[in-house]
């Protein structure tokens, strides 16, 4: 089985640098344009399932990927376990200098494993439980129905930055650097290859659009 996790694309709050967290922002134009790039740089690839955070930006993402990759029939399971982390009394707040939520978000982005979380929202710690316990679910039940050779399964999931952080944390070769080094690029692919219940990265932070 392979499982493509995608962060969604560009969005308006993004180029301001504005906590979105469970904020429903849509993708802008650019994003619509790389999310569907994404799906025809994409077109090959099977996809038997999407699971899709709740928020419209990754819903928009998954549906433009899947049509323009040839995959418009793919059932498609909205899940909550695949949501943005909860960014609490800050959603939709600029996190730049001088702003009142600067020095939270100078730990969240420079010290994520020992950051104490926004008021009133989750911490990593959380949002890896969470998103863990997500990823765990769909290889225990996607991998049930997988098949060998052609019949292998593939599964979409269309998420967030962090959460696609969260949710490959304890696959990445050091775990302990949360952010793997950046945040991911706005429709960013990567792929865990499951084998009898284990997965491991494949493929990591590439982006088709480019290619």
């Amino acid at each position: 089985m392979e499982i493509y996790i995608i962060r969604h694309g560009e969005t308006r709050l993004n180029k301001q640098n504005v906590l979105q967290g469970w904020t429903d922002e849509p993708l802008d134009e650019a994003g619509v344009e790389l999310a569907a790039k994404t799906g025809r740089a994409m077109r090959g690839i099977r996809f038997d399932v999407c699971y899709v955070s709740p928020l419209v930006r990754a819903r928009q993402t998954a549906d433009e990927l899947l049509r323009e990759s040839g995959n418009a029939s793919t059932p498609v399971t909205v899940d909550e376990s695949a949501k943005e982390i909860c960014c609490g009394e800050f959603e939709g707040e600029f996190y730049g200098k001088g702003s009142r939520v600067y020095e939270y978000c100078k730990v969240y982005f420079n010290d994520p494993m020992h950051f104490a979380g926004f008021p009133g929202g989750e911490t990593v710690g959380d949002l890896i439980d969470r998103t863990s316990a997500f990823i765990d679910r769909i290889i225990a039940e996607e991998g049930a129905k997988d098949g060998d050779g052609p019949d292998e399964r593939r599964v979409l999931v269309s998420t967030h930055g962090c959460a696609l952080r969260a949710m490959l944390n304890r696959f990445y070769s050091d775990p302990s650097d949360f952010w793997h080094g950046r945040v991911p690029p706005n429709c960013a692919v990567s792929m865990l290859k499951v084998k009898d219940g284990r997965a491991e990265l494949a493929v990591d932070d590439r982006v088709y659009a480019t290619l």
